[in-house]
């Protein structure tokens, strides 16, 4: 009876099961079979297919569930076997999970040190090949691992905490080193570093990341004044730095009880790889979230409207010119590096150079771009004067020039590439002509050497309208620029916002000068504001469109229009066709269905990479 009973279970069984033999295949979707095939420590918190199997082989996947810490401890027991390889990445895994989990972050550094074990050992032989899929897994524990290893904190107020000391490891201790020299960003001193692993970015398209080893940062960087480039970058600016832990032999460590590493902070687009035991090996970069992460409440989006009624730009944003600081700022976001060609970006009316990070993005995530090229801005009070701007923008850039390569060296600073946007183009226009006595006749008959004026104010305007081409202004892009005048300019929403600029004390005092000078008859009741400069009527405004651009500066032009009509009867909602075209040029691109504020789309921005790269071919 028993045995028929036993045999009517079997046969039950047999049926639910559908005859399933002990050994065989099932079925699953393509999402299943590269979600098995992809699972680990890093993107979901549990082995990889590579390590379980080696938990297999040991009986201890179910222990690894309840007794993390124990099975850590029985694997660690096992280095030195003919299997090390496979268990450092076991032991690698299992530490972060653990870490992850726990909150302890010793694991973390553990984690670090088993993963710099697996890929660098002593024999050159057991390195994993490049297609073997362990190294990126590694690669990806070890770059998250050190960050978080070294975090203090928590939240917001997460800090990376890159001191000398020593620290607690699971099996042992870990003595950290600094080497200094990477500590400086050009000659300010970098503090206050953050991970990016764990921010995503919103309002840009493209986030442009290099995977390679160490861990994506960004560090304060603070004036130390020893270097007269130093003044060219922001006061306690944000900038991207790559920290790398250097194991010193881990494997020995490991067994003994006492790891050593020296921590390193590296400028990955100045040295993108970095040598270790005689390889050279790409440095883990996340520029853009580095971007995103400088411009986050930053004073630049306030700016925009405050600096188009101020004339002053406030401490904030101050750099040096050679004849005082109000009214215009030259900032660097990364130090002069030698060699590389500047790129000047200059922003319009009620804007800053905020503006310029869509396209700043995508040049900086163009690796042949990136290595050719820096980025410069100038930012301006767009409600003053345009020849007083212009001015702040010339002697900024001269004194740059002087101050980085005093010595004239560096010959990729003679090829300069400035790119200004609506107003700012007309600033640039001003640093490719010569504009002899022209500007100067539109305001007086009486030649400016006669001229009864103070000698501040005769300073001041022969060096505002007293102009001549800069001979490192290789090439200028116009984009949206009012050559001609912004029908905006002449409307009721320009008489409002001319209403609302209040010029700086030492222009007040020129208008006075001036009306002064012309007794009971003066040219203007009030000094021009920029928006006065951008009437179609306006005598300045004519003179500079009328005036050739040095022959020796290549010309580009980028006019948008809305709407996908004839570009001839066609504006952008601030600037029309007819007066954004500039002749001659080397080419003139029309973005079609694009508003004013053009230079951060995608047609606007390839046209400008396109542009760049010929600029590199031509002489």
């Amino acid at each position: 009876m028993k045995k028929t009973k036993r045999g009517l279970i079997l046969l039950l069984a047999l049926a639910v099961t559908g005859c399933a033999t002990p050994v065989g295949v099932t079925r699953v979707t393509p999402e299943q079979a590269i979600r098995a095939r992809t699972q680990n420590a890093v993107t979901n918190g549990k082995p990889s297919p590579v390590s379980a199997q080696f938990l297999y082989r040991l009986d201890l996947v179910e222990r690894a569930k309840t007794d993390p810490e124990g099975t850590l401890k029985v694997l660690h027991a096992g280095l030195g076997h003919a299997d090390e390889s496979a268990r450092l990445m076991a032991l690698a895994e299992l530490s972060y999970i653990y870490a992850t989990q726990s909150g302890d972050r010793s694991y973390d550094l553990a984690a670090a040190a088993y993963v710099w074990a697996f890929l660098f050992p002593k024999d050159p032989a057991k390195r994993p090949g490049r297609y073997d899929p362990r190294a990126a897994l590694a690669l990806g524990i070890y770059d998250r691992a050190i960050a978080d290893g070294l975090t203090e904190g928590e939240g917001t107020t997460e800090v990376v905490d890159l001191s000398a000391r020593s620290v607690d490891l699971p099996f042992g201790s870990l003595e950290l080193s600094r080497d200094t020299a990477g500590f400086y960003y050009g000659k300010s001193q970098l503090t206050d570093f953050v991970s990016l692993a764990d921010y995503k970015v919103r309002g840009l398209r493209n986030r442009y990341r290099q995977p390679g080893i160490g861990a994506a940062l960004v560090a304060q960087a603070s004036r130390t004044g020893d270097d007269r480039a130093d003044q060219w970058l922001p006061r306690r600016g944000k900038v991207p730095v790559t920290l790398v832990l250097r194991f010193v032999d881990p494997r020995q460590g490991i067994a003994d009880g006492t790891v050593r590493a020296t921590i390193e902070v590296h400028d990955a687009l100045t040295d993108p790889d970095i040598e270790i035991d005689g390889h050279s090996v790409p440095l883990e970069t996340d520029n853009t979230v580095a971007l995103a992460y400088a411009l986050e409440d930053s004073p630049l989006w306030d700016f925009e409207f405050a600096g188009f009624r101020s004339g002053d730009l406030g401490s904030a944003f101050q750099t040096k010119t050679a004849h005082g600081k109000a009214g215009g700022a030259l900032f660097m976001l990364r130090p002069y590096t030698a060699g590389r060609i500047p790129i000047v970006f200059v922003h319009g009316t009620a804007s800053s150079p905020a503006r310029w990070a869509e396209m700043f993005n995508e040049i900086m995530g163009d690796h042949e771009l990136a290595r050719r090229y820096q980025c410069w801005f100038f930012m301006y009070n767009t409600g003053n004067p345009i020849p007083y701007s212009a001015l702040r923008l010339r002697e900024a850039l001269t004194a740059a020039i002087q101050d980085i390569d005093p010595e004239g060296d560096d010959a990729a600073l003679r090829d300069m590439v400035v790119i200004g946007h609506s107003q700012g183009g007309l600033l640039t226009k001003m640093l490719v002509v010569d504009s002899g006595n022209k500007f100067w006749d539109n305001i007086s008959k009486v030649p400016f050497e006669q001229a009864d004026l103070p000698p501040d104010t005769r300073d001041l305007l022969r060096r505002a309208l007293f102009v001549k081409p800069l001979p490192f202004v290789k090439r200028v892009i116009f984009i949206a620029t009012p050559h001609r005048g912004s029908f905006l300019a002449n409307n009721w929403l320009g008489n409002l916002g001319r209403r609302l600029i209040s010029l700086p004390g030492n222009l007040a005092t020129m208008g006075s000068d001036l009306m002064t000078l012309h007794g009971k008859d003066p040219p203007f009741t009030h000094l021009p504001t920029s928006l006065d400069n951008m009437k179609a009527s306006n005598p300045f405004l004519k003179t500079l469109s009328s005036m050739p651009i040095a022959p020796r500066v290549y010309v580009n032009s980028i006019i948008p229009v809305k709407g996908d009509g004839p570009p001839e009867e066609g504006n952008d909602g601030v600037v029309a066709y007819q007066s954004a075209r500039i002749e001659p040029v080397e080419s003139e691109f029309v973005v079609k269905n694009s508003g004013h504020s053009t230079q951060g789309t995608p047609p606007t921005i390839e046209e400008v990479r396109r542009i760049l790269y010929l600029n590199l071919e031509e002489p």
